[in-house]
């Protein structure tokens, strides 16, 4: 392609997210002030009208997995691409819930009286416009509209263009179902240019977007840190590790292992490396790896794993940074707590991290020296969800600090603004 008309798809792009971004921008100061009423009756008629045009939801999904099929797409993200019933009923039960969770907006934080006279509070309000970016799940374009209707935000969606079809469609049932129920037609809205140049125009939408929120690979989040010129909350890899102390109990870490990996192995909750206690390498390990395997698991281990489970395949470094989001799964075995902290914090993306013990000196220090957003003690990783937090639908898992960390729910989409009443003080 030439220069000129790599120019000319970059100014497309960025006309597209401009015309968005001004709309959405009006839109966010309606929805600000919108009542919990309104919102919540929008929400219901956004769930009602991805019940009635199911036929036409899961058509448009079939030219999409038709497409990626044609183009060689992987398995696993065929998975995440395909909409089925039980997902589509899903997204309705995403946004129906919504509407019996708090609303956020206009909740007071806290509140006090200064000596002359002033009364401040701490009040929560909307961010105001939000980009969301992300590949191939086309459930998290209603996952996303209503999280951020609920919380009083605008937000423009740029998905992948495997899932184009998929998000077009339901991104129109949904803007024209909350627009009958009040609510501006802009609040919901999605780019349609497919190009990378659009989630760069996206990226670099200056005071048009609040706050910009990636879910996709490294690859991604490398192109947010490299280009973005607006806020942005990172949902970034989920390399997620359960170790198995030696003091675990068996039963219940074949049960949380098996879960981990295999409940459903494309998320980024899943775990993707097993790390377990020198301990147990003529026990338990034999014992996890041969009920993985059978699961259908394709085991790659340090050089001790294989030594002991001669199935297993020998592990690449590379192995030990990977999201496989798939069936595989590195396993290494430790010699103590501290060098299964160690793995971690070398190796962790900062996501979901257990262990699996009945030393409670062990589990308090794993708790206080991982630095993740979420780290469980005898349960599986895959319950970093904001419906099992009781968050209710979320728009991703933040793995840095500021200003959120963890699933992405409705309080996590709102800020602060202070309101200070008085009666004439002057400075």
């Amino acid at each position: 392609m030439s220069d000129i008309n790599l120019t000319c798809a970059a100014m497309a792009a960025t006309e597209e997210v401009q015309k968005l971004g001004h709309a959405a921008r009006a839109a966010s100061r309606v929805l600000a002030g919108l009542t919990t009423k309104v919102k919540n009756n929008a929400l219901a008629a956004m769930a009602d009208a991805l019940e009635s045009k199911r036929d036409d939801l899961l058509a448009a999904n079939r030219r999409d997995l038709d497409q990626a099929q044609a183009n060689g797409l992987s398995g696993a993200l065929l998975n995440r691409l395909m909409l089925n019933d039980k997902r589509l009923a899903a997204m309705v039960t995403g946004l129906r819930d919504l509407m019996a969770l708090p609303d956020p907006v206009g909740a007071v934080v806290d509140g006090w009286r200064r000596p002359n006279g002033l009364d401040i509070r701490r009040v929560r309000v909307p961010l105001g416009v939000v980009g969301i970016i992300y590949e191939s799940r086309p459930n998290v374009t209603a996952d996303a509209a209503g999280l951020c209707l609920k919380s009083g935000n605008a937000c423009i969606l740029r998905g992948g263009k495997e899932a184009i079809h998929s998000n077009r469609a339901i991104a129109e049932a949904l803007s024209e179902a909350a627009a009958s129920a009040g609510v501006p037609s802009a609040a919901i809205s999605l780019i349609t240019n497919i190009t990378r140049d659009s989630a760069l125009a996206l990226m670099q939408a200056e005071g048009l977007i609040d706050c910009l929120i990636p879910r996709g690979g490294r690859g991604l989040i490398r192109n947010l840190k490299d280009n973005a010129k607006v806020p942005y909350i990172i949902d970034g890899d989920g390399i997620c590790h359960t170790f198995v102390d030696a003091s675990a109990d068996p039963d219940m870490a074949s049960a949380v292992v098996l879960n981990a990996k295999t409940s459903y192995c494309a998320v980024c909750n899943a775990m993707e490396t097993l790390l377990v206690h020198a301990d147990l390498t003529d026990t338990l390990l034999p014992r996890l790896c041969r009920e993985l395997a059978e699961a259908g698991v394709e085991l790659r281990g340090c050089e001790r794993t294989c030594a002991a489970i001669d199935y297993a395949k020998p592990a690449s470094d590379e192995d030990w940074d990977t999201e496989y989001s798939d069936m595989i799964l590195s396993v290494k075995v430790v010699d103590d707590l501290d060098e299964a902290l160690a793995h971690i914090a070398a190796h962790g993306s900062g996501h979901s991290e257990a262990i699996l013990t009945r030393d409670y000196e062990h589990g308090r220090r794993f708790t206080h020296e991982v630095d993740a957003a979420a780290v469980y003690i005898n349960a599986s990783t895959r319950f970093t969800d904001g419906g099992e937090f009781g968050f209710g639908a979320e728009i991703g898992i933040s793995t840095q600090k500021l200003h959120a960390r963890g699933p992405l729910g409705l309080v996590e989409m709102t800020t602060v603004k202070y309101v200070i009443e008085g009666d004439g003080q002057v400075r």
